[in-house]
């Protein structure tokens, strides 16, 4: 489990740092790399829910139902974060060639696009707030305060900033990678918490505080 939040927190930080612009003329100039950096982002946020499923398998009788509620929830957020990131990356580079002025607006949303956009953005977030407060009761403060600041910020820059501000604008990668960079160290670190794969009430520093 170690290794993969080593692995996902920092790609996906990358991925975020490399993406490239977002209006629909500069995508369609650039169709492989945006579809390459979306591949990359998307195969981050599957080893990061393979980190979850870790924390959940180790935490199964310690955290009660509160805290498997937190865990599913940050998990399904990712899941859905994955399947937006896949539907971006596919979606609009196809789009831009065709028709680059919508690209990136609410003029492109139809009623499946606006799910996948509706559900990751509720339960992603959520999820990470979640998983910080479950992480605070265990004394884990920074690791769920950076994985909780990180979702929020970079979920805000990847569609509220986004729509917000419109395709061109730099906001919209300056949200995203100010939260991304918390958030992947979060996970580095909640590598470094879980890593040694003992059972959670086997670990004295991780039991709830009373």
């Amino acid at each position: 489990m170690k290794i993969t939040a080593m692995i996902g927190g920092p790609l996906f930080l990358l991925t975020v740092i490399l993406h490239p612009a977002r209006d629909g003329h500069a995508i369609a100039a650039h169709a492989e790399w945006y579809a390459f950096t979306h591949s990359m982002e998307a195969i981050s946020l599957l080893v990061q829910a393979t980190c979850l499923a870790g924390v959940l398998a180790l935490g199964m009788r310690g955290f009660g139902p509160r805290g498997l509620a937190a865990l599913y929830t940050a998990l399904a957020g990712t899941m859905f974060w994955f399947g937006l990131i896949i539907f971006d990356g596919g979606h609009n580079p196809v789009a831009a060639k065709y028709a680059p002025d919508i690209v990136h607006t609410s003029a492109d949303l139809d009623i499946e696009g606006s799910i996948i956009v509706l559900a990751a953005n509720v339960l992603f977030p959520l999820g990470y707030v979640l998983l910080a407060l479950l992480l605070n009761r265990y004394g884990q403060r920074w690791t769920g305060l950076l994985l909780g600041f990180g979702g929020v910020v970079y979920a805000l820059g990847g569609t509220a900033a986004l729509f917000g501000f419109g395709p061109h604008s730099m906001i919209t990668s300056l949200f995203e990678i100010i939260g991304a960079a918390p958030y992947a160290l979060g996970y580095v670190l909640l590598g470094s918490t879980f890593g040694r794969g003992r059972h959670l009430s086997g670990q004295p520093h991780l039991r709830e505080r009373e």
